[in-house]
């Protein structure tokens, strides 16, 4: 049996930052002794890694690549962007990729329990060497993996990574790469929500009903032809939002529909955009705000 409990770990997890398995690996090693194990881990970096864990990261990149018919996008954050042109996080971040797509993990807490590809080491184990080496408190956010025909964009160095999976039986023609690279590029540069109209949730749809009609009876119109307004004003937001719908950005003479149909008509072909996952770098993070003045000052002390 244990010579510690579920509490003991809860403990040293707290006093540490460390992972619950790391402390637990570690009060088994020590056979229960907490400052042995505290030990332990410091021994191994982790603890020492956890005292960066609280710094706020939401610089890094967006990394997307493609590999047969399996394709993946994840996030990778650091604290300030010159990690991205570290070659040794860059490593690191493709070798992520490569795990997501070989390994197919449900989410980013099974993604740190996955053997990273290439090492011996698991995702998590790897994570924490690399944030004792380059000093700074690295996070994977997020990632998305599809399977099937795919095509991948990186946008501004790492800023914004697009993944996108189609239904097509002209997947292997070069013109077919050209193709989907411009729709990739659509969705980097357009940022629509949604593939089709059908795709719109209800919710989403009666509440910007909703709004258009309100908005058209403070014009002045009655409710009722407020009502017939919104029918036409609905299009500018499936314009917006709809990838479909969107005005291509290469020729805003035609939707990304008609471009889609022209592309499959004259492959002889059929092409069907069936899903995309676009990230962008920190959106939705906090930004640390760096005080240079009080930095310089405190140094001086």
């Amino acid at each position: 049996m244990a010579s510690f409990t579920a509490k003991d770990v809860q403990n040293l997890r707290e006093k540490t930052g460390v992972g619950m398995m790391d402390c637990k690996k570690a009060l088994t090693e020590a056979n229960g002794d907490m400052e042995k194990a505290i030990e332990l881990l410091r021994e191994k970096g982790l603890a020492a890694a956890a005292k960066k864990a609280g710094r706020i990261a939401a610089e890094g990149v967006v990394y997307s690549v493609v590999k047969g018919n399996v394709g993946a996008v994840v996030e990778v954050n650091s604290e300030t962007d010159f990690v991205a042109k570290n070659a040794e996080f860059m490593a690191f971040v493709k070798a992520v990729a490569d795990t997501i797509i070989d390994e197919n993990p449900a989410d980013v807490d099974a993604l740190l329990n996955c053997k990273l590809a290439g090492s011996n080491d698991t995702v998590q184990a790897a994570l924490q060497d690399k944030i004792l080496v380059i000093g700074e408190n690295l996070k994977i956010r997020r990632f998305e993996r599809y399977e099937g025909v795919c095509v991948s964009y990186i946008h501004g160095g790492g800023r914004i990574g697009v993944l996108v999976q189609f239904e097509t039986n002209v997947g292997d023609k070069p013109e077919f790469e050209v193709y989907g690279k411009d729709i990739a590029m659509q969705i980097a540069a357009a940022i629509p929500q949604y593939v089709s109209r059908d795709d719109v949730p209800a919710d989403v749809l009666n509440k910007e009903k909703e709004i258009l009609t309100i908005q058209a009876m403070n014009e002045g119109k009655p409710q009722n032809i407020a009502e017939k307004m919104v029918a036409g004003r609905l299009v500018k937001f499936y314009k917006e939002f709809c990838l479909l719908d969107q005005p291509f950005v290469k020729d805003p003479e035609q939707s990304v529909a008609q471009y889609t149909e022209a592309t499959a008509k004259s492959l002889g072909g059929n092409i069907k955009i069936v899903r995309f996952t676009r990230f962008e770098k920190g959106e939705g993070l906090e930004k640390r705000e760096d005080n240079f003045a009080e930095e310089v000052a405190s140094m001086m002390k």
